[in-house]
């Protein structure tokens, strides 16, 4: 047997985190394979970007369409895949529509040439061409939401595109794959391969890849950046988060219990702009703590397709381990832990269900306030004012969000103008307005999705200079 022969062979394996069985298995994706997928890309590209944007407009939304009629079974395996509880999981279908719409209603305006002053003897204006083929590289933990961000920008842009999904969740790109089909869009513009990483970075190296857009680990943006070295294309990087939140004295505090332990713990606290840690200042530290244990022990912890389950496993046991292995560090250093981890029956070391954690008396020191933990477990610091909350908040080699809760909307521009970050909320947090643009600074990453802005990665300036 060839070398290629095996390869053809290897399978991919996605085990469900609810019992450890393997849900779904998948071929890896052949030299032969990838190859034929990018040559038709290319060729693909060559004709779509010529149709007209009304008619991109007309298939885009139809997708949207065919995809949202499919949510039962779409829920369903997200449930199956990566824990996600079944009565959040069709959220994920309705956040994928806000914003795939959002992004295709702006493109006209985004897309549209720039017209120039009027210059006597001159016409001058610049327009936005496409730049080839996409390579989206997609994470499992909002697997169809970081997708779409830069799938539908790419396709309406007049790109094609080549989406590689997390091993952990492959039917993702199986599903939209069939959602654009239904729509009628072109063969070749939409494709979907399964990858192991060493044909990943082939991908990236490839001539006929023009854009990676990559949403994960910093290990792998670093991956990313590499593989591209020397290419000179545009590459977009969503990385890791510790987005912080800070209390003041005069925030409703009920408001800011609730959406800070929400933006906390929800989807197990794995979400790139979740709430990582809490600053609140010292006098309501005691109401806020207390109000927050009262309602972190109200989740219910169980298998994700129990209509009452409100916290589900984390993606694997290993990842779960992990943050058991940061609430160990914080308490062996001082920290005292608030949450009797006996009060939630499917907590068991060794599986991916974790307890969630409320934590108080941490500090930088404490890996818990410093790495991110992406799992379900929250650190609360006291501060004094707001010099001290602002210099801890920028502690981080993160910047992805940032929150502050306020009365005092003049105050909080002012401490967000202050913040490394690349979305500031006040009064919320850990959502994405698809009007905004969607960045981050330091080891968050760099580029930038959604908004008018998310498309200026995906096409590139053309001067036209015209001597009348």
């Amino acid at each position: 047997m060839t070398n290629e022969s095996k390869k053809q062979r290897q399978l991919q394996q996605t085990r469900s985190p609810i019992d450890n069985s393997v849900y779904v298995e998948r071929a890896l994706a052949s030299s032969a394979e990838i190859n034929n997928t990018l040559a038709r890309a290319a060729t693909a590209q060559a004709n779509w970007h010529k149709v007209a944007l009304q008619e991109r407009v007309a298939i885009c939304h139809k997708m949207v369409d065919a995809f949202v009629a499919n949510e039962d079974e779409i829920a369903n395996e997200l449930c199956w895949m990566m824990g996600r509880p079944i009565q959040y999981a069709r959220g994920e279908v309705a956040g994928l529509a806000e914003r795939a719409r959002y992004m295709i209603d702006v493109a006209e305006t985004a897309l549209a040439p720039i017209q120039l002053p009027e210059k006597t003897g001159f016409q001058r204006y610049i327009k936005r061409e496409s730049l080839g083929s996409a390579f989206v590289i997609a994470p499992w933990n909002y697997p169809y939401l970081t997708a779409i961000n830069a799938i539908i920008p790419a396709i309406m842009a007049g790109n094609s595109v080549v989406l590689k999904h997390s091993s952990q969740t492959p039917l993702c790109a199986e599903q939209l794959f069939n959602a654009f089909q239904k729509a009628g869009l072109p063969d070749g513009v939409f494709q979907y391969l399964h990858l192991s990483h060493e044909n990943t970075e082939m991908v990236i190296k490839d001539s006929r890849i023009d854009y990676v857009a990559f949403t994960g680990s910093v290990a792998g943006g670093a991956m990313v950046e590499r593989a591209a070295s020397g290419r000179f294309i545009g590459v977009g990087l969503e990385l890791g988060g510790k987005d912080p939140a800070y209390v003041r004295g005069d925030a409703d505090i009920d408001n800011a219990v609730a959406t800070c332990i929400d933006g906390a713990f929800f989807n197990s606290g794995q979400s790139c702009c979740g709430i990582e840690r809490i600053y609140v200042d010292s006098r309501v530290f005691d109401d806020f703590v207390r109000k927050s244990v009262d309602l972190v022990n109200g989740y219910q912890l169980g298998r994700p397709y129990v209509p009452n389950t409100t916290l589900g496993p984390m993606v694997k046991a290993s990842a779960a381990d992990f943050v058991r292995s940061q609430v160990q560090d914080a308490i062996a250093k001082g920290a005292t832990a608030h949450i009797n981890a006996d009060d939630f029956p499917m907590n068991e070391v060794g599986t991916a269900y974790l307890a969630p954690q409320l934590l108080t008396n941490v500090n930088h020191q404490m890996r818990v306030m410093t790495e991110e933990s992406f799992g379900p477990v929250i650190g609360i610091m006291k501060v004094e004012n707001d010099e001290e909350a602002i210099a801890l908040m920028n502690d981080s080699e993160f910047g992805l969000t940032a929150a502050v809760f306020t009365q005092d909307i003049d105050t909080a521009i002012a401490i967000g103008e202050q913040l490394e970050t690349g979305t500031f909320f006040v009064n919320s947090c850990d959502y994405l307005d698809p009007a905004l643009a969607w960045t981050g600074v330091k080891n968050s990453g760099r580029g930038c999705t959604l908004s008018a802005l998310g498309y200026e990665s995906l096409t590139r300036p053309k001067s036209f200079h015209i001597k009348l």
